[in-house]
This record gives C-alpha cells, sequence and structure tokens, in this order.
C-alpha cells in the first residue's frame, strides 16, 4: 500500500457513508429544473394549469424511476420526508388501523431508533412487544420469528440492512414465515435501497422503508411502499388535504422527489458493479489495518452490505480515536451522546459485545465517490493513530481506555 500524505489537505476523507451521502451531481441537476421560475416550481395538485401539470408529471415519473428500482408498481410508492416519518406510517398505522386483530407485534433490539420509539409509544398505548434478540453477527433468524407469532399478531418489523453493522436479515425466509402466518411484515430498507437488489415482485414484504439521502439523494425525502390488494388499513399519520392517497397529506416537494426518482434511476444503472467496487474497497481498507493486533469485526464480512465496516479496536477509546481522526478521516462512532453521558450503542449491545469494546468501536462507511486512494490514506491515519493512542494509554490508562 502506498501512503498518500498530502490527500484532502482542507477536508478529511469521508468515510460516513452510511450517516449520509452527497448528493450525485446529476441528482443535483435534475432538483435544480424544479425550483425557479423557468422550471418545474407549481404545485403538483394544482390540477387546474400547466404549472402543475408538468409537476405532477415530474413526480410521477419519479415514482416510476423508484418503482423499477425495486420492481413494484408505482401506485404502491408512497412519498414521505424520510424513512423515519416511514417507519412510523408503517408501525403506528397497521397498529392503530388493525385493532380488530390484535396489539401485538415483533421486533428486534437493534433496529433503528425510529422503530423501536415507535414500538414503544406504542407499548404506552396498551400494545405488546416481542423484541427479538439476534445472533451474535446481528442477524434475526426467521425461525426466531416463527417462535414469536402469536393469533394477536399484527406486524412484524425487521430491517433489511443494520445501519451500524452493515449486516442484512434474510428478509426472504422471513418474509415466507410471516406470509405463511398471515401477518404483513414491515421492514426498513434506508440502508438497503441502492446498496442491495430488492425484488418485492418476488419477496411478499407489506411495506418497507426508504430515504433519499442515503442514496445520493437529497435530505428530507423518502418512500413508503403498501402492497396493493393485501389489505392493510393503514392509519394516516399526517392529516390535511389527503394528498397521497390519504395516507399522507402535504404539499409535495417536486424538487426532492425528483432528487430520489433520479438517484434511483442511477443506482438501477450499475447497482452490481458498484457493489464489486465497494467489496474491494473494503478489503483493501482491512488489509491497510491488517498489522494492528486486537481488532475485532462487528457483525459478520460474509452477511454484510459491502461499503460498511464496524470494527472494535481494543485498548482504544472509540471517541478518544474519532477526536484523533477527526482532522483526516470523517467516520462515526457506535456510541451515541446524550447530554454528558455517552452510552454504549445499543446495537453492539444487542449483539453481545460488552460496554468496552461497544465503546472502543468505529464504524467506517464508504461511498460512491470514495477513491482507492482515500481508503489507503485512511487505513495509514488509522493505522498510525490507533498505535499512537494505545501506546500513550498503556502509560496513562486514565487518558481514555473504557
Amino acid at each position: 500500500m502506498t501512503e498518500v500524505t498530502d490527500l484532502k489537505p482542507h477536508l478529511p476523507v469521508y468515510l460516513d457513508n452510511a450517516a449520509t451521502t452527497p448528493v450525485d451531481p446529476d441528482v443535483a441537476t435534475a432538483m435544480a429544473e424544479c425550483l425557479t421560475l423557468d422550471g418545474v416550481f407549481g404545485n403538483p395538485a394544482s390540477r387546474s394549469h400547466l404549472y402543475g401539470w408538468d409537476a405532477e408529471e415530474r413526480v410521477e415519473q419519479a415514482r416510476v424511476e423508484v418503482a423499477e428500482l425495486l420492481n413494484c408498481d408505482p401506485r404502491e410508492i408512497v412519498w414521505t420526508s424520510g424513512a423515519t416519518e416511514s417507519d412510523n406510517l408503517a408501525i403506528k398505522g397497521v397498529l392503530l388501523g388493525a385493532r380488530a386483530r390484535g396489539r401485538h407485534l415483533i421486533t428486534s433490539r437493534i433496529e433503528h431508533k425510529a422503530v423501536i420509539d415507535s414500538c414503544r409509544w406504542l407499548e404506552k398505548q396498551g400494545c405488546e412487544v416481542t423484541w427479538l434478540t439476534p445472533d451474535a453477527s446481528g442477524s434475526v433468524a426467521a425461525d426466531a420469528v416463527a417462535q414469536a407469532l402469536r393469533p394477536d399478531t399484527a406486524l412484524v418489523s425487521l430491517m433489511a440492512v443494520n445501519n451500524e453493522l452493515g449486516v442484512f436479515n434474510d428478509i426472504e425466509a422471513i418474509a415466507a414465515v410471516t406470509r405463511a402466518a398471515g401477518v404483513p411484515l414491515h421492514v426498513d430498507a434506508a440502508q438497503a435501497l441502492a446498496k442491495v437488489p430488492i425484488d418485492l415482485a418476488a419477496v411478499p414484504v407489506e411495506l418497507m422503508s426508504f430515504s433519499g439521502h442515503k442514496i445520493y439523494g437529497p435530505k428530507g425525502i423518502g418512500a413508503l411502499y403498501v402492497r396493493r390488494n393485501a389489505g392493510l388499513a393503514l392509519e394516516p399519520q399526517m392529516h390535511g388535504g389527503g394528498h397521497e392517497r390519504g395516507l399522507r397529506s402535504g404539499t409535495l416537494p417536486t424538487h426532492q422527489i425528483v432528487g430520489m426518482g433520479r438517484a434511483c434511476a442511477l443506482a438501477s444503472a450499475g447497482l452490481e458493479a458498484e457493489m464489486a467496487r465497494l467489496r474491494d474497497l473494503r478489503e483493501r481498507f482491512m488489509a491497510g489495518i491488517a498489522e494492528l493486533d486486537d481488532v475485532g469485526l462487528n457483525g459478520a464480512a460474509e452477511r454484510s452490505v459491502p461499503g460498511i465496516v464496524n470494527l472494535a479496536f481494543g485498548g482504544v477509546d472509540g471517541e478518544a480515536l474519532l477526536l484523533a481522526l477527526s482532522a483526516d478521516v470523517a467516520c462515526s462512532s457506535a456510541s451515541a451522546c446524550t447530554t454528558a453521558t455517552v452510552e454504549p450503542s445499543h446495537v453492539l449491545r444487542g449483539i453481545g459485545l460488552g460496554d468496552e469494546l461497544a465503546h472502543a468501536s468505529i464504524r467506517f462507511s464508504m461511498g460512491r465517490f470514495t477513491t482507492a486512494e482515500e481508503v489507503d490514506f485512511a487505513a495509514r491515519r488509522v493505522l498510525e493513530t490507533v498505535s499512537r493512542l494505545r501506546a500513550s494509554f498503556a502509560g496513562n490508562p486514565r487518558r481514555g481506555v473504557v
């Protein structure tokens, strides 16, 4: 590996693509066409003039572009403000709209907070939640779902790809279990869209959540897939003008929707090649830090999306490592800061990691614009920084080792 010393003289290398991605230039161009007086700026719900008709046409074209990536009917795509809103609409919408079936739902302990907090809110409303424990890699087995099902189960909600680990569940196997039981399945696919193939014509999922800003589209836009003819009675969480067939009221942001559609179209054109490229970059990064000892992989490389790697660095506090790297490498800790206390990640705790290793874990996530040279640079900085911190902490353990 060739050391790169002068790469990114003014900005750190960006390895936090699981948190958000930069907008693709082609996406930004398409969005800019929907903002000003000489563009398509109208309200898509204004059906009495050309401005509204043009905007509605762009919105529906974007709906088609999302549906083509998912192999589903465009009429099954509902626009939202992001995956968080989609999760809320799916989970609360089903439980509040399906009281006759039951008040029980199934999820896991390592879901995104949008799912966990929605389920906890429903517990306060009298619903009962079964919290499944994943295996040590971060996957939830279909058998565990089957064992948790009850006659009054109204919904199962499990993510496709874990946002911290990159590990994916066998959604096809889980969907077979839920479909056989007649229970709808909701999947948070924010980290799966445009990263792994999704075929909703083949996999019997009833609800699936997506986010625009994870796939080189804009922030503030997402979608919820709602399978037609599934008999779902979703209770809307936003009330107003009855937009999106009454499921999500609010004026549609044409430029953001167009951006998400264009991002899906770009992803559809080169998904397999991008997966292979990111896999090579991940292996290159791991090779670059191979001489470091006491480094553990959180999750399972063979069951994860190619662009995410979560590592526990023994003998180093993760927050101290992040701070030391911050001028050169942008990555993220698996810890969440709350006021003055740093709590270990609920995901890492959920797969059985102790607090010490959970505090020492860092997520690196590569993306479309990550280069091999940047990966080499980042790996060298991680190697040097971890070695330096370990030497420093060895002389003064109170300076940062958990």
